[in-house]
């Protein structure tokens, strides 16, 4: 027996589906990607919400998926719950430390930032940067994931950035890109290439792993001017690589 689709069910898996991809979306985009009246997303946000799939970011007013998403797919690649980690680790350090940081996770030849403190800092060089494309090649939080992710997915990354219509990955020559590896690898951390704009600002970014597997990319930005002296890049990096080694750990514990 053929029964007709129960409407408020396409209707929710749209909008959970529409979610997923976004990272970090309003009502307005999941309505317009979605065609589903506005009245309607809210209230379906809203009983997605109550179901545990879904939360809304307290500053952006945005929607993200959680970690419970999982329970929908064997597929499941981890990215939700090391932002739910991650978000109070990044809120903490820019309290701290006054700079924006930005949590990433790939998609594709480049990492997504799902979520940023550019609201909580008064000296960030950008307004918004939430769903910004970030290239593996050139960026810092693309180079952090690509430089300390495993061997076999670099080779399989490398091939996807000669495909890629980004120039700041097809552009990029064989031995150009194994010194990127090793000298990134030999620091601990990944950095913008200083020839890309804007040439005002720096971002210093690190992996967050769970054993060689990289989850995601954690990264602060900052104004070179105000950086003229090593010691306070010190205190960024040493800041950044104590924050995800605390987010590692957490990562860890049941």
């Amino acid at each position: 027996m053929t029964f007709a689709p129960v409407q408020a069910v396409t209707k929710a898996l749209a909008v959970l589906a529409t979610v997923n991809q976004g990272g970090l979306v309003g009502v307005k985009e999941i309505h317009s990607r979605t065609g589903i009246p506005k009245p309607t997303v809210v209230r379906l946000l809203q009983t997605l919400i109550a179901a545990g799939y879904v939360n809304q970011d307290e500053k952006t007013r945005g929607y993200h998926v959680t970690s419970a998403i999982a329970n929908l797919s064997s597929g499941f690649h981890g990215a939700p719950k090391v932002i739910e980690v991650s978000r109070s680790f990044a809120d903490r350090l820019t309290k701290e430390i006054l700079w924006p940081c930005a949590i990433c996770t790939l998609d594709i030849d480049a990492v997504v930032i799902n979520y940023s403190t550019i609201p909580d800092s008064p000296i960030s060089p950008f307004h918004a940067s939430l769903g910004r494309r970030l290239s593996l090649g050139g960026r810092a939080l693309g180079r952090a994931y690509l430089c300390f992710c495993p061997p076999e997915e670099q080779r399989i990354l490398r091939d996807v950035m000669r495909a890629s219509k980004d120039p700041e990955n097809s552009q990029i020559s064989d031995s150009t890109f194994e010194r990127m590896i090793s000298r990134t690898r030999a620091k601990g951390f990944a950095e913008r290439n200083p020839e890309l704009e804007p040439r005002s600002s720096g971002t210093i970014a690190f992996p967050i792993r769970s054993g060689e597997r990289v989850l995601a990319t954690f990264g602060v930005t900052y104004f070179r001017s105000a950086l003229r002296g090593n010691q306070n890049r010190k205190t960024i990096i040493e800041a950044l690589r104590e924050t995800v080694t605390a987010i590692e750990a957490q990562l860890q514990t049941p």
